[in-house]
C-alpha cells in the first residue's frame, strides 16, 4: 500500500480522519506493519502502551480483568485506534487487549507519536473535546459500576473452585449436563445431598457460558427477608440484587428454605422472567385506601404513585436444593442431579489424588501416594458427608502422617462403615490362608482327589457291609461323626460343608460328561419360579426324609441310609444335567437348605468390598467367570450365581472361594464377625425358611419318640406303622405350634406398640433349634464315635478286640447336653431382643415359649 493509499484509508476508516492531510501523511511515514497471532495479549492493563495501534484486519477484545462488569468490556473492529487516549494523556493501558483471530495492525511507536504531537499541536486540539466526552461517559459508567459492585460484593462468587473430577459415567454425565445448561439462559435447578459442592457446579455453569465476564452472586435463601426487598428492590428506593446483577447469574442456594411468602414471586420470576419491586409500608397503605374509595376519590388521589409494571429480569437464575422440589422442577429449563459419592466409587481415586495435590501444593510439602489397601478402605465407605468429608479425611491423613511417602489404611481409621464394624478380614490377617484358598487344593483337589472316591466307598459299604450300626463303620461315620460335627461347625464355619459336598461333586461330573457326550446349551435358571417354590420343595423333601428316617429306622439300617444318600445325589445329578451351574445346590437340596439356615449364625462371612467392585470392576469375573485378568485366575464363575458384593447373609454362599480366585482387585474378604449379626442388620426373612426352622425343631422331638411317649404316658405300639406314623406327625407339628401361640400372645398384649411380623421374630428361635439338634446328636457323637477303630475291623469281618475305644461317661454327656440347651436358650432370648428392638416385656410371650420348649427338650434329651 502506497503512502497516499494509507492516508486515504486513515481518513476514511479511522478516528484520525479529523486531522489534516499533512499530519496524516507524516503519520503514514512512520507506521510499522505488524502481524499478531490469535489468542495473544497485545497489551496488558496497567502497563505502558508500546504505541498507537491501528487495526487493519482481524478481531480484538479489550477488558479489564481486575474489574467485574461490562463498563470496561469492548470489541475492536478494523479501523480502531488503540491507546490514542493513553498516549495523549501519558497514561498506562486501561484494558488488557487480546486478539481473537490473527490480526494485521499498524503500529506507531510511542516515542515517534510523542514527537508528532509536539510538532503538530493540532493533534491534541482535535481530540481534546472527544476525550472529554468519552471520559464523562466512562466516569458515569464507572460510577454506576462502583455502586453496583458495592451492592453485589458481599454475594460475589469469584470463580469456580474446580472442575468435575473423575471419569465415571456419573462424572461424564454431570459434565454433559453442565454443557447443555451453557447453551441457553433458561433457569437451572441443581439438587443433591449435602457436601456435594453443588454451588461449585452452579459456578461452572456460569463461567462456561458466554456471559462469564458478568458477575455471579450466591444468595442463601434461608437468610432472605420475607418481603424479598433484598432480591427485588423497593419501588422508588434502592434497587434489588436482580437489577444490580444485570445480565449476570443469580445462584439461589438452599432454595428449599425459601420463605413461603416469596414462593409466588419466585414462580412469577421463573414463568414470566419478570418481577415486581416491593412496595413500602406507606405505599401499601395508600394502595389499600385507594382501592377502597369510589371513582371520585380515586381521581382526587391520582397523585399517588400507581403500582409500576413488572420489570424484566436479565439475570440467569440457578437454584440449589438438597431435595426434590416438584413444583419448581416443572418450571426450570435444566434439571441437574449431582450424584452422591457413594455411587461414584470409581471417582474416589481421582478425587483423593486431586485433594492430595491441592493440599500439598498449598503447604509446600512432598506429595504422598495412597496404598491400594487404603484406597479400598475409602471405596468401601459410603461418605455421608460426600466430597467435603472426603477432602477433610485426606487433609487430616496428611497432617497425621508428616513426612510419610505413603498413606496407609491405618490413617483412614475413621472411614469404617457399619457393614465393616466388628469385622476382621482373615485373608489379610493370615496371608497363608489366602494363598491356600486360592490354590488348586481348595476345593478341587480335595473333592476329586478324596471326597469323590471316599463317598463311593461309603455308599458301597452301606450296601454290601453289615447293616447294623454296631457293626458298620460307615453308619457310625454318618450318624455319630458327620451330624455332630456339622452342627458344631455351623456357628464357626457356616456352610463350609457345601464346598466339598459329594452330592454336588457327582452333579458336576455328570454335567461335564453329559456336555461332552451330548454337546448342547444348558438351560438357564428359572429364577422367579425357583425363588418362589424352591424353598418349599426342599421343605417337603426334608419332611419326607424325617418320616422315612424315623419310620424305617435309617439310623440302624445301612442300605436305607445309602438309599437316602443316593437319592439326594441323584437329584443333584439330574438337575445338573438340565441346568447350568449348581441349580440343585442353590434352591432344591434339603441338606443345603438346612446348612443355609444355620449358616446365618456363623461367625465368619464371605463378602466383597462394594466400593471396590463398583469403582474398579467392569468384568464381574467373580460372578460370570472368565479368563485370567491381573491376579484374578480363570474360573467358570460362582457356581450358585451369588455376587459377593451383593451378599446380605450366608445362606447363598457355599464358600467354594471361586470369587476369591477370580477377583483381580482383592475385593473379596473372609471376615470374622459377631455370630449371627446379619439376623438383626441386613437379613431378609423368608416364610419357607421359618417353616424349615420349625420343622428342624419338631425333628428333635421326632428323634425322641420313646421319651416323648413316656412323658405323655401314651399307650401306643410303635411297632405298628400307623400308630408310629401318627405319633411322628404329632411330634413334628405340636412343637411348631408353640411359636404361633406365643406370637398370638404378643399381638394380644401389644398395647400401642407395633410388633414385628411372625416371620421376622421366628428367627429368634434359631439358636435353640441348633442347640436342641446338637444336644440330641451329642449322645451318638460322645457315646459311639470313639468306637470307630473296632467298628472298622468289624465291618470287614475282623476282630477289633484290644483296639482303643474313647467314649464319654453318661453323666458327662448329660452335662454337655444340658449346658448346650441352657446356652442356646440364653442366645435365643438375646437374639429375639436384637431382632425385635423392643422392650423385653413386649416380647414376654415369646421368651416364655422359648423357656417352655427348653423345659420340654430338657425332659426328653437330658433326663
Amino acid at each position: 500500500m502506497t503512502s497516499q493509499d494509507t492516508v486515504t484509508w486513515l481518513q476514511e476508516r479511522t478516528a484520525l480522519g479529523v486531522l489534516s492531510a499533512p499530519i496524516l501523511n507524516a503519520i503514514a511515514q512512520v507506521l510499522e506493519e505488524k502481524i499478531v497471532p490469535a489468542q495473544t495479549n497485545l497489551v496488558v492493563e496497567d502497563t505502558p502502551p508500546e504505541g498507537l495501534y491501528i487495526l487493519r484486519q482481524g478481531q480484538l477484545e479489550g477488558d479489564r480483568k481486575e474489574q467485574i462488569g461490562s463498563a470496561w468490556g469492548i470489541s475492536f473492529l478494523p479501523g480502531a485506534a488503540i491507546h490514542l487516549q493513553e498516549l495523549l494523556l501519558d497514561q498506562q493501558a486501561q484494558r488488557t487487549v487480546k486478539t481473537l483471530s490473527e490480526c494485521q495492525l499498524w503500529l506507531l511507536p510511542a516515542a515517534q507519536f510523542q514527537e508528532l504531537v509536539a510538532k503538530y499541536p493540532e493533534i491534541s486540539q482535535a481530540f481534546s473535546q472527544q476525550m472529554a466526552q468519552e471520559l464523562a461517559k466512562l466516569s458515569s459508567q464507572l460510577s454506576y459500576e462502583q455502586e453496583r459492585q458495592t451492592a453485589l460484593r458481599p454475594y460475589l462468587v469469584a470463580r469456580a473452585k474446580r472442575g468435575i473430577v473423575g471419569k465415571s459415567r456419573y462424572a461424564t454425565r454431570l459434565r454433559e449436563q453442565i454443557k447443555q445448561a451453557d447453551y441457553d439462559r433458561r433457569p437451572v435447578l441443581i439438587f443433591g445431598e449435602p457436601g456435594l459442592e453443588k454451588d461449585n457446579t452452579a459456578a461452572l455453569i456460569h463461567f462456561s457460558c458466554p456471559n462469564r465476564r458478568e458477575p455471579v452472586i450466591k444468595v442463601d435463601c434461608s437468610t432472605l427477608q420475607a418481603s424479598g426487598a433484598e432480591l427485588f428492590g423497593r419501588i422508588g428506593g434502592k434497587p434489588g440484587l436482580i437489577e444490580s446483577l444485570g445480565t449476570g447469574t443469580l445462584i439461589l442456594n438452599n432454595i428449599q428454605e425459601l420463605p413461603p411468602e416469596l414462593t409466588p414471586k419466585l414462580a412469577q420470576l421463573l414463568e414470566t422472567n419478570t418481577y415486581n419491586p416491593v412496595e413500602s409500608f406507606q405505599q401499601r397503605s395508600a394502595g389499600i385506601l385507594l382501592a377502597g374509595q369510589e371513582h371520585k376519590s380515586r381521581r382526587e388521589n391520582s397523585s399517588l404513585s400507581p403500582r409500576p409494571e413488572a420489570l424484566i429480569c436479565q439475570a440467569r437464575i440457578i437454584m440449589i436444593a438438597e431435595k426434590h422440589l416438584p413444583t419448581i422442577e416443572r418450571q426450570v429449563g435444566h434439571l441437574i442431579k449431582v450424584p452422591p459419592l457413594r455411587v461414584r466409587k470409581a471417582d474416589i481415586e481421582a478425587q483423593v489424588e486431586y485433594y492430595i495435590s491441592l493440599f500439598c501444593r498449598a503447604k509446600g510439602i512432598p506429595k504422598p501416594t495412597v496404598t491400594p489397601e487404603a484406597l479400598r478402605r475409602l471405596q468401601a465407605y459410603d461418605f455421608p458427608g460426600n466430597l467435603k468429608e472426603l477432602q477433610s479425611l485426606v487433609e487430616r491423613a496428611i497432617v497425621q502422617s508428616p513426612g510419610t511417602k505413603e498413606l496407609t489404611e491405618e490413617v483412614f481409621w475413621s472411614v469404617e462403615s457399619k457393614k465393616k464394624q466388628f469385622r476382621v478380614n482373615l485373608l489379610n490377617a493370615y496371608p497363608g490362608l489366602r494363598r491356600f484358598l486360592r490354590s488348586s487344593w481348595w476345593p478341587d483337589r480335595i473333592n476329586y482327589g478324596f471326597t469323590f472316591g471316599f463317598f463311593a466307598i461309603v455308599v458301597g459299604l452301606l450296601f454290601f457291609g453289615p447293616q447294623s450300626r454296631s457293626e458298620n463303620v460307615t453308619l457310625n461315620l454318618f450318624w455319630a461323626w458327620w451330624w455332630p460335627l456339622i452342627l458344631i461347625g455351623f456357628p464357626f464355619v457356616g456352610r463350609l460343608w457345601c464346598a466339598f459336598c459329594p452330592f454336588m461333586i457327582y452333579g458336576e461330573i455328570t454335567q461335564k460328561l453329559s456336555l461332552w457326550l451330548f454337546p448342547r446349551q444348558l438351560k438357564r435358571w428359572p429364577r422367579q419360579s425357583a425363588e418362589k417354590w424352591g424353598g418349599w420343595f426342599l421343605f417337603g423333601l426334608f419332611v419326607l426324609i424325617y418320616l422315612w428316617e424315623e419310620l424305617w429306622n435309617l439310623e440302624d439300617t445301612a442300605y436305607l441310609s445309602a438309599c437316602l444318600l443316593l437319592l439326594i445325589t441323584a437329584g443333584a445329578m439330574i438337575f445338573s444335567a438340565i441346568f447350568e451351574r449348581r441349580f440343585w445346590c442353590r434352591y432344591l437340596c434339603p441338606i443345603g437348605g438346612m446348612n443355609g439356615l444355620f449358616a446365618k449364625l456363623s461367625m465368619i462371612e464371605l463378602r466383597a468390598q462394594q466400593g471396590t467392585c463398583s469403582a474398579e470392576c467392569t468384568t464381574y469375573q467373580c460372578y460370570k467367570g472368565g479368563p485370567q485378568k491381573g491376579e484374578g485366575l480363570e474360573t467358570g464363575g460362582c457356581p450358585v450365581y451369588s455376587h459377593p458384593a451383593q451378599l446380605e447373609d450366608n445362606k447363598d454362599c457355599v464358600l467354594c472361594m471361586t470369587c476369591l480366585k477370580a477377583c483381580p482387585h482383592r475385593s473379596v474378604e473372609l471376615n470374622l464377625r459377631p455370630p449371627g449379626i446379619e439376623l438383626w442388620t441386613s437379613h431378609v426373612p423368608q416364610a419357607y425358611e421359618v417353616a424349615l426352622l420349625l420343622l428342624l425343631l419338631g425333628g428333635v422331638y421326632l428323634h425322641r419318640l420313646p421319651e416323648l411317649q413316656s412323658i405323655l404316658r401314651l399307650n401306643l405300639d410303635l411297632t405298628q406303622f400307623w400308630q408310629h406314623f401318627g405319633l411322628s406327625i404329632f411330634a413334628l407339628i405340636i412343637p411348631a405350634a408353640v411359636p404361633f401361640l406365643a406370637y398370638g400372645g404378643i399381638l394380644l398384649f401389644k398395647g400401642s406398640l407395633k410388633p414385628r411380623s411372625f416371620v421376622e421374630l421366628a428367627y429368634g428361635y434359631l439358636p435353640l433349634v441348633l442347640g436342641a439338634n446338637l444336644s440330641h446328636y451329642l449322645r451318638l457323637g460322645l457315646g459311639e464315635a470313639g468306637r470307630i477303630l473296632p467298628l472298622t475291623m468289624a465291618t470287614f469281618g475282623l476282630s477289633g478286640e484290644g483296639l482303643p475305644v474313647l467314649v464319654a461317661h453318661p453323666a458327662v454327656i448329660e452335662f454337655l447336653q444340658g449346658t448346650t440347651l441352657i446356652f442356646s436358650l440364653l442366645l435365643t432370648m438375646l437374639l429375639t431382643q436384637k431382632i425385635a428392638k423392643q422392650q423385653m416385656r413386649s416380647l414376654l410371650p415369646q421368651h416364655l415359649s422359648a423357656i417352655a420348649l427348653f423345659v420340654s427338650l430338657w425332659m426328653i434329651i437330658v433326663q
